[in-house]
This record gives structure tokens, C-alpha cells and sequence, in this order.
């Protein structure tokens, strides 16, 4: 079995508490006997940092975001992101929420199937769940104050929280309410994340708002598509009647989250599975895409030098300032 050196970096803190069971440890060893070390020959990183830059140029880079960020292919070899996009060889769409617990994509693809006995006043005894901790999306705040002028909505995250403080079971929390605010944080095609697949995991009626091509993958039958509707006013009044109506409520319900045309979760993974471990297949020498040749030289060493200067707490404060300046 082929040794491979590999380090991670630049990703969100609470990534490196479990690594053995990220999707990429566990699919590289199934092939491979995988060292994670701090002399790799690849580097996977994200956007949670910079420190990429200071890995030694013979490393190959791929670059992994769960974020609203195109790669950049100057700094990497290889990228996984959310763009619809072409690009050789050298690129993969893997929305973050296939590298999710296989349990709950379980449960969202099969949330139409309701166990025999099912019953809407007992499973859905509270109307309308929110889960938030960034505040910064105002239009997703705005939809909260509208919906809540009808009937209380339940906030359960960090932001808004009006039921005693984070709930520490999301998807048992979402499970309780016929529907579910899930605006994503940015509209963008492509950018769909875990927000509506967790809404139909808990078996809810998703309101939601951001990818505009999420059609292509998800029933636009199974919830909300905020974008369809003129104004919040006019989606408050359908919620009103899906909320008042339970045959129109359950056939919603009972409408699969992805089209029929769409791959399943179980294919996305296998087409994935391939593509990254062929990276790795490959001797290194073939891996190395990124130019090191004269403009993409130029390019990373000025990039190196930006980190270098970044990393100086006198730059940092100067940077700061200038900022805020351009602010005003």
C-alpha cells in the first residue's frame, strides 16, 4: 500500500478535535497508508488562515471550502469548493453538506417516507424553528421579525435565542416545527450547505433562501423558495396557508428533498471518492498544476511576502488603521 505524507492547515479550530473521522482521512485510508505529519508531500488547506503559503513550494496544495470563496489556482493544485465550474482535472463540486454524518443525509433523502402511524399534531407540536448564530444576514433577520409577527418563532442558536439558550441537539430541535427558517449566509450559485439539508433531515418544511440553482438538485416542491415570491409579505402568507391547511402541509411534506434527475448522495460520494484519491495515485511530479513559471512565480512569491508582512504585529496595526480610514 502506497505511504502518503499530508498535512492540514488554515482550517476552522474544532477540525483538527476529530480528524481520523473527516471524510478526507477516511476515504485516503481506505487506498492508502496515510501519515499525517509536519513534513508532508501534500497539503490540504482551507480558508480559515494563511499559513498555506509558508509550506514548501515542492508540496502539492489542494484547497477545500465549506465557505462563499472560488478557488484560486494560482496558490493551489487541486480544488473542492462550491462553484458550478470546469477546470481540467484540477477541480471538484463537493458541496460541504455531503461531507456530513452519512446518518442525517440518510435521513434527508428518505424524509418523505413517514413511519406508519405518523402524526402531524403529535410529531409537529410548535410552528416555526431558527437557528443562527452570525446576525449579519438581514434579510434573514427580517424574515424571523415577519414570520414571528404571525406566530412565535422559536430561536435556538446564538442570535435571537428566546428559548433559554443554544439548543444543544439541532436536528431534535428542528424536528419538533413544521417549518424551518434556513437562510444560507450569501446567495450565490452553488452555495448550498448544510442549512436546507438538515431542515429536511428533521423532517421539516424548509423556508429558504440562497443558492439560485438549488433547484437543479433539490425539489423545489418539498419547500420554500423565498426567491419565488415578490415580497416576505407574500411568502408569510403562503406559510399561513400551508400552517392552516394540514393536506397542503403534508403533501409538501411528503415530497422528496432531491429531484429524481439529481445524483444521490451515495453516488456524489463515489464520483468524489475517485477523483481526490487519484491524486494521490499519481506520481507526485504529475501533481504539481499550479505555474511556477514567470507570472505565477511572480504571483506566489508576492503572496508569500503579503503573509511574511500580514504575520508582523506593527503591519497588522497599520493595516487596521488604514482600514478603518477607508471606512469613514
Amino acid at each position: 500500500m502506497k505511504t502518503i505524507k499530508i498535512q492540514f492547515l488554515d482550517f476552522y479550530p474544532g477540525f483538527y478535535n476529530d480528524l481520523e473521522n473527516d471524510l478526507f482521512v477516511r476515504l485516503l485510508r481506505k487506498h492508502f497508508d496515510v501519515q499525517i505529519c509536519d513534513d508532508p508531500d501534500y497539503v490540504i488547506y482551507s480558508s480559515f488562515g494563511e499559513s498555506h503559503w509558508n509550506v514548501p513550494d515542492r508540496c502539492v496544495k489542494i484547497f477545500y471550502t465549506g465557505e462563499n470563496l472560488a478557488p484560486d489556482f494560482n496558490a493551489c493544485d487541486f480544488a473542492i469548493a462550491f462553484e458550478h465550474m470546469q477546470f481540467m482535472d484540477r477541480y471538484f463540486r463537493l458541496p460541504n453538506y455531503l461531507r456530513y454524518n452519512r446518518e442525517m443525509l440518510y435521513r434527508m433523502e428518505h424524509k418523505h417516507e413517514l413511519p406508519q402511524g405518523w402524526d402531524l399534531k403529535t410529531e409537529k407540536p410548535d410552528f416555526c424553528s431558527f437557528v443562527v448564530s452570525n446576525g449579519r444576514n438581514k434579510f434573514r433577520n427580517e424574515a424571523f421579525a415577519k414570520l414571528g409577527e404571525y406566530k412565535k418563532v422559536d430561536s435556538g442558536g446564538k442570535f435571537m435565542n428566546n428559548v433559554g439558550g443554544p439548543v444543544p441537539d439541532k436536528l431534535a430541535f428542528e424536528g419538533s416545527h413544521k417549518f424551518s427558517i434556513c437562510f444560507e449566509n450569501g446567495r450565490h450559485p452553488g452555495y448550498t450547505t448544510e442549512k436546507l439539508v438538515q431542515a429536511f433531515a428533521a423532517r421539516t418544511v424548509p423556508i429558504y433562501l440562497g443558492d439560485p440553482m438549488v433547484d437543479e438538485t433539490f425539489n423545489p416542491s418539498a419547500f420554500v423558495d423565498v426567491t419565488d415570491y415578490a415580497c416576505l409579505e407574500d411568502v408569510v402568507d403562503l406559510v399561513k396557508t400551508l400552517d392552516n391547511n394540514d393536506e397542503l402541509y403534508l403533501k409538501m411534506l411528503k415530497e422528496p428533498a432531491m429531484l429524481p434527475s439529481a445524483q444521490t448522495v451515495d453516488e456524489s460520494l463515489a464520483e468524489f471518492e475517485k477523483w481526490f484519491t487519484d491524486i494521490f495515485k499519481m506520481p507526485l511530479r504529475l501533481a504539481y498544476c499550479r505555474n511556477r513559471i514567470m507570472h505565477g512565480e511572480d504571483y506566489i512569491r508576492k503572496r508569500k511576502w503579503l503573509y511574511i508582512l500580514n504575520r508582523n504585529k506593527f503591519t497588522r496595526a497599520v493595516t487596521r488603521r488604514l482600514e478603518r480610514l477607508l471606512v469613514r
